[in-house]
């Protein structure tokens, strides 16, 4: 059977999209951040406004509190979004794609507009002290009892922003003495069960996105699992697909602005700036085409209904180069925004650093291709 072609849906329709959200970006500019308010809180009264705007969910079948349009439309409103400079589409598509998928539709009916709506904030609890890109080697359990309740201990890291939200999506595991990537299962974890504890952690540029819980014999029902047993590294898989897309989350517009800045001062400065810097420039400039073009061949597999595999993997390493040659260019580049009011490129210069850990470590990235992509052997442990 043949490769139905990639398609990239109709040009014309999305222009349409983008300038209907233009005329509401016009009316509804981004609101003023005040001085003592927290990110995330700030996050979530433009999250509010782009849903009350039918922005947020567009991907997502009606009857679930979205337009029921295509990943396109969403993957549009991201891109306009971040070429204004304004934060994107709340980082929820990846949750709501995993539990369209996974969940049933008592779940996907029950949860997924409030999700959408932002009447309940969500956060991701993945990654572990012991087990951040080894996923598979988790120690979080939740074991099942006689009555179908689960009893859940463990410790869990890095979760953003849980400090602000009111569910997780958990995962731990189920069968202790089953094989690791199929002994996991996923949970909606409300964080005010007893036995919940969220400590904010404090990140190098001053953030405290960064949060740690605490799971001491949590009780949660059978409705709270989302899919079967053992659908949890399945469930993981989707949701860190669409995370690492530049395209759905709207890095590739924002990484773009900052391209075409850094193509604006090579060419009025050329004769002044040293050629090892010039030659840092084109770098960026390359890398960020190849993301483009990937970025956008992955999402039209997903218009082809092309499931993603370990090609995130690709994803991710890209990701990780552009962001972080970007922004070490760009403190050589504009050094007067290093200190001061204007110091956005170093606090995103230093949130750089961790691109190459979060969502799972490069080295890690690197092993999955050549095993699961390229097929390489193992080396030698003898």
């Amino acid at each position: 059977m043949s490769t139905p072609p990639l398609d990239f849906g109709n040009p014309a329709d999305l222009e349409r999209l983008r300038r209907e959200l233009r005329t509401w970006l016009a009316a509804n500019p981004l609101p003023a951040r005040a001085p003592d308010e927290p990110y995330p809180v700030f996050l979530h009264r433009w999250h509010r406004m782009l849903h009350a705007g039918g922005w947020v969910g567009l991907d997502v079948p009606g009857e679930y509190g979205g337009r029921g349009l295509t990943a396109l439309h969403q993957v549009a409103v991201s891109d306009e979004l971040g070429a204004r400079g304004a934060p994107g589409v709340p980082r929820i598509g990846y949750l709501a794609h995993a539990l369209r998928e996974f969940g049933s539709e008592e779940q996907c009916r029950r949860l997924l507009p409030r999700m959408l709506a932002g009447d309940d904030l969500w956060c991701q609890g993945f990654s572990e002290p012991g087990a951040g890109s080894d996923l598979a080697g988790m120690s979080t359990r939740a074991d099942r009892g006689p009555d179908g309740r689960y009893t859940v201990n463990g410790h869990k890291l890095w979760t953003s922003y849980a400090q602000h939200s009111q569910l997780c999506l958990l995962l731990a595991r189920t069968d202790p003495e089953g094989p690791p990537h199929a002994s996991l299962s996923a949970f909606v974890l409300p964080l005010d069960r007893p036995g919940v504890t969220v400590r904010p952690l404090r990140a190098a540029n001053g953030d405290d996105e960064f949060c740690e819980l605490f799971l001491d014999d949590v009780s949660l029902e059978e409705a709270d699992r989302i899919g079967a047993e053992g659908d949890g590294w399945a469930l993981a898989m989707t949701t860190v697909a669409y995370e690492r897309n530049a395209l759905d989350t709207g890095h590739l517009s924002t990484y773009g602005l900052l391209v075409e800045r850094l193509r604006r001062r090579a060419r009025q400065d050329r004769d002044s700036l040293p050629d090892g810097l010039l030659r840092d420039i084109g770098r960026c400039v390359t890398d960020y085409g190849v993301l483009v073009a990937h970025a956008r061949r992955r999402t039209a597999e997903r218009l082809a209904e092309r499931s993603a595999g370990p090609e995130s993997s690709v994803d991710k390493l890209l990701m990780t180069r552009v962001e972080q040659r970007l922004y070490e260019t760009a403190l050589k580049v504009f050094p007067e925004q290093v200190y001061g009011e204007p110091g956005e490129i170093l606090g995103a210069y230093l949130y750089s650093r961790a691109a190459s850990v979060y969502g799972g470590t490069s080295q890690i990235q690197r092993n999955i291709i050549a095993k699961r992509l390229l097929r390489l052997p193992d080396g030698d442990r003898g």
